[in-house]
């Protein structure tokens, strides 16, 4: 609800604060009073366009505020929550507009884009107008009221909620889609270098062995050859050996009858060099009894090697690195196939959100034709009792054109109107003038009211051409929207003001050297000398003021 509008140096305004209530205000003054002016400068507060041509001769700035209580309105709570701008107490909307013509907009003191004001100012206020704000025209406010209306508003946003995870589904698995031909070929490459990993199945330290077994292969011969030179040298050959020398020797030193100390010595490490020489050709020996020089194994090796090397140098790695290759290509190919796996659940989810959307959208769909004939009927007496006599009103729900989920449901929706007798329905923003659309718009605001979100509308001079009869009723249809929420509206008609529960009068208030606009709250005496004005003119008459104080008396509660 609108609690507070501030408004400093807009147009002929120098400086004007309202403090509004719930129910039916109304708006009176005098032609150029500035009536207008007022919903002007509200429509700055909630984003409209603005220029300098705003802003007070010799003022800087216009400088526009609305104080918002937010109670009763989640959805504006919940847009401000989802952008860190709420605060405890009331919602505030700033508008400043330079004398260059600079703008700057502000929610709850945080500068925020123009488009936010216009985005959170639909959810609180819906003016309707000869002029900007018919929301009416507007298929999302069509499709809205006729959900409202319907009792249908939390299956409608289960409907958008189907529609937009059978997208969202759809989009990821047509992106992992175009990317199959691609995954398959690169499942067929992993899998035959996979095969060729797995055929050489090259064990964890086979390489190293085969390298150190391939090498001793290679120098058998050579090392053979010397084995058999030291055994020779050491045992066997004729001409002298190690063996022979030390046994001589020995043989020498033992045959003398007397040994100093020393020669003991020598003799023993002489008898020890024996021993040892023995034991070594002795293992050289067993060495050469032992050692099998196979030319077919040293060929096997060689061909094993190669085959390791060469699917080493294919794969650009090193012949140690095989084995960890194989396993990042076996967890890569696990993988690839995981996501076939992958695109058979998105299938499977994709196919239960369409079977999931088309039920609600089917259960949507019958609620709101049932709720279009009820409201179309509705809409239709109001319009006879608002001065539209052979008027017409009509909800057409045709099949939507796409073939796919769509957020708003399976079918499309418009108002049609027959402003007259013998016209054919048209839609509604085709044939509807301003003051007809506005009697529209107020028919069925007041049969929605009760289901409605937005708890603030402002009617502009809904009265347009009428009067009489149906001038009262306008005025009694809006004191009966006014029992369920705030209504501002701007009339020149008594019978219209005489309906409201508090009534404000805009009028100019003439200084030496400027005029400005002045609002006053009218109340007793005051409030039916200006329902008398309205009645007959600058001049009042007993008359007049007997009639104005009848029509306010005659007012329902």
């Amino acid at each position: 609800m609108l609690a507070h509008l501030s408004i400093h140096n807009y147009a002929i305004v120098e400086h004007l604060d309202l403090e509004l209530d719930a129910g039916m205000t109304v708006i009176t003054g005098e032609t150029g009073a500035g009536k207008s002016i007022m919903l002007d400068a509200l429509g700055l507060a909630l984003g409209d366009r603005a220029d300098s041509s705003a802003v007070r001769p010799g003022a800087d700035k216009a400088d526009i505020l609305a104080s918002f209580d937010l109670t009763a309105i989640p959805e504006a709570q919940a847009w401000l929550a989802a952008r860190d701008l709420e605060r405890e107490g009331p919602c505030i909307l700033r508008r400043v507009i330079t004398a260059e013509g600079r703008s700057r907009a502000y929610i709850n003191g945080a500068p925020c884009p123009q488009a936010d004001l216009r985005a959170l100012g639909e959810l609180l206020i819906d003016v309707h107008s000869q002029h900007e704000h018919q929301s009416l025209l507007k298929n999302d406010t069509q499709r809205r009221l006729l959900d409202e209306y319907a009792g249908a508003s939390d299956l409608a946003r289960q409907v958008r909620l189907a529609a937009q995870r059978w997208r969202q589904t759809r989009q990821e698995l047509e992106r992992r889609c175009s990317a199959g031909d691609e995954q398959r070929a690169r499942q067929q490459l992993l899998s035959y270098q996979l095969e060729e990993l797995e055929n050489l199945a090259l064990g964890d330290h086979e390489l190293e062995e085969l390298e150190e077994e391939h090498k001793a292969l290679a120098n058998a011969e050579h090392l053979l050859g010397n084995c058999r030179q030291v055994i020779d040298l050491c045992s066997e050959n004729d001409a002298g050996n190690v063996l022979s020398a030390l046994t001589a020797s020995l043989q020498r030193l033992t045959s003398l009858q007397a040994q100093p100390g020393p020669l003991g010595e020598a003799i023993g490490l002489l008898a020890s060099a024996q021993i040892q020489v023995e034991e070594a050709v002795g293992e050289l020996n067993r060495f050469l009894d032992h050692f099998d020089v196979d030319p077919q194994r040293q060929q096997s090796i060689e061909e094993r090697l190669d085959a390791i090397y060469s699917l080493a140098r294919k794969h650009r790695v090193q012949p140690h690195e095989l084995i960890p290759l194989q396993q990042r290509l076996l967890d890569e190919l696990t993988g690839l196939s995981a996501d076939d796996e992958t695109l058979e659940r998105l299938d499977r989810e994709l196919a239960a959100y369409a079977r999931h959307y088309q039920e609600k959208a089917e259960e949507l769909g019958g609620l709101r034709r049932q709720a279009a004939e009820r409201l179309s009927m509705a809409v239709e007496q109001q319009m006879q009792r608002l001065g539209m006599p052979g008027g017409r009103f009509a909800i057409e729900l045709h099949p939507s054109a796409s073939s796919e989920p769509h957020p708003q449901g399976l079918e499309q929706l418009e108002f049609l109107v027959s402003a007259n007798p013998g016209q054919p329905l048209k839609p509604l923003a085709k044939v509807a003038s301003g003051g007809e659309l506005s009697r529209i718009s107020l028919a069925i605001q007041v049969i929605t009211a009760q289901t409605s979100r937005t708890p603030t509308l402002v009617f502009d001079e809904v009265d347009v051409g009428i009067g009489g009869p149906t001038a009262e009723v306008v005025g009694q249809l809006l004191r009966q929207l006014g029992r369920h929420g705030q209504v501002l509206t701007v009339t020149h008609l008594p019978q219209v003001a005489a309906q409201g529960h508090r009534h404000l009068f805009v009028h100019k208030a003439r200084g030496v050297d400027e005029t400005r606009t002045a609002v006053t709250r009218l109340e007793g005496d005051p409030r039916i000398e200006e329902l008398a004005r309205m009645l007959g003119g600058l001049e009042l008459t007993e008359e007049s003021l007997a009639h104005a104080r009848r029509m306010i008396g005659s007012v329902q509660v």
